[in-house]
């Protein structure tokens, strides 16, 4: 198996999304994707990178000295290495996610990696490439992800929260695009019109560091 990753930035940040929203945590952000949503915030990692051994991978993260670890991209399931890299830092004593499209399947990832799995919305221009075998696999320390574009977006994630029970599967959470067709502020008041048991995901690290793309 090939022990090498294309590797587009490794970086010290604050984590900006989900239940571990605030806290510090290291981003291995992988290159490549095949997924290309319309409103992709991370465009600049679909292609450029360097090649890096999981050992040399593993070594860079030591040095940035955080107890949490997030494997992302791009799309790190398009690299095979990947999953061996996440059963790595696991054997090494951190807590690690990862961050998915949820296009890949999720089956052959540690155990112990908590995934963070989108399931795309019509908005994205991605929808028909969700793997909804994933659904079946999430466990209670997993953490399900709606990116919203507009009412037509909420309407699709809320019909797939009902009828897939996700909440009693993860934790769910519901954000809008970056490019601000939505508001956090309109999402809230239908969530809380409807009572959906999900949880709001506003990006702390754009809030943080506006007008910053990388490195955070």
């Amino acid at each position: 198996m090939c022990r090498t990753l294309l590797v587009n930035e490794i970086y010290s940040s604050i984590q900006g999304e989900g239940s571990r929203a605030g806290r510090p945590c290291v981003m291995v952000r992988l290159s490549g994707c095949d997924v290309r949503c319309r409103w992709c915030d991370t465009a600049y990692a679909y292609e450029h990178g360097q090649a890096m051994g999981l050992d040399e991978i593993v070594q860079r993260i030591r040095q940035l000295d955080a107890g949490l670890v997030e494997l992302t991209g791009g799309e790190p399931l398009c690299q095979p290495a990947a999953t061996e890299l996440l059963s790595l830092l696991c054997d090494a004593g951190w807590e690690v996610l990862l961050e998915t499209s949820g296009t890949k399947d999720i089956s052959t990832v540690d155990p112990r990696v908590v995934r963070i799995v989108d399931i795309k919305c019509p908005g994205s221009g991605a929808v028909e490439k969700v793997c909804w075998a994933n659904i079946d696999l999430l466990r209670s320390g997993d953490e399900v992800k709606f990116v919203l574009t507009d009412r037509c977006d909420y309407e699709f994630a809320r019909e797939v929260i009902s009828r897939c029970d996700l909440s009693a599967r993860c934790t769910v959470l519901m954000g809008t695009v970056a490019s601000g067709q939505l508001t956090a502020g309109e999402l809230a008041n239908w969530m809380l019109a409807d009572r959906l048991p999900v949880r709001l995901n506003v990006q702390l690290h754009k809030i943080l560091w506006p007008g910053k793309d990388r490195g955070v």
